[in-house]
């Protein structure tokens, strides 16, 4: 991924007339989605992953939700059961790491093996009910608080979403600001005051 291109530098010897051109190529270090579940919302996180530069890998233990025909932007589709899959992924500072798959019981034991791994991100969809009783399950099993603390759930921006797809951009709106360390305000907020011009006749 090359945020801002290749950069020619011109250098030139000391004392003397030659000089040198060295192109400069800024390449960051890969950054992955794991997506714990392959459904509607699934889908779409992976489409807009990787269309903003994420290799995309998506988990689930249906085998209808979780393969390539399915995900054919994904790098890795994984099926399997989620406690052993997980245990089996690379998880590094570069993994951001969502939770939405179909079921509470899923996400429940999805987030207890990512909760406190070394994953630049880890999100769980829900409702503040719902999310809340996982928390309060995950503390009382021995989770610690810091790990659980971090755990971004409800997952995503309140910008009124309703449709999968619309979920899913309020999911990597977050990721974003998480990842480029956004402050999720609106960029008009910055905006100086209009000032008002003089008075027509």
């Amino acid at each position: 991924y090359r945020p801002d291109g290749p950069r020619v530098h011109r250098l030139e010897a000391k004392g003397g007339v030659d000089a040198y051109e060295v192109m400069v190529e800024i390449i960051e270090a890969p950054v992955t989605l794991l997506i714990c579940g392959g459904g509607h919302i699934g889908l779409s996180l992976a489409t807009i992953a990787e269309h903003v530069g994420f290799s995309v890998a998506v988990m689930d233990d249906r085998e209808m939700y979780a393969n390539a025909e399915r995900f054919p932007m994904a790098d890795h589709v994984i099926c399997g059961d989620f406690v052993e899959e997980l245990r089996r992924f690379l998880i590094d500072p570069n993994t951001y790491i969502v939770c939405v798959s179909r079921g509470h019981k899923q996400d429940e034991e999805s987030l207890r093996e990512v909760a406190a791994s070394e994953a630049a991100y880890v999100g769980m969809i829900g409702s503040v009910r719902r999310v809340s009783t996982v928390l309060t399950h995950l503390a009382k099993e021995g989770v610690s608080r810091e790990a659980l603390d971090r755990v971004h759930t409800p997952i995503g921006f309140d910008i009124g979403a309703e449709t999968p797809e619309e979920i899913a951009v309020s999911i990597m709106a977050e990721i974003i600001m998480v990842r480029r360390g956004g402050s999720g305000k609106q960029m008009r907020e910055g905006r100086p005051p209009i000032k008002a011009g003089a008075a027509h006749p």
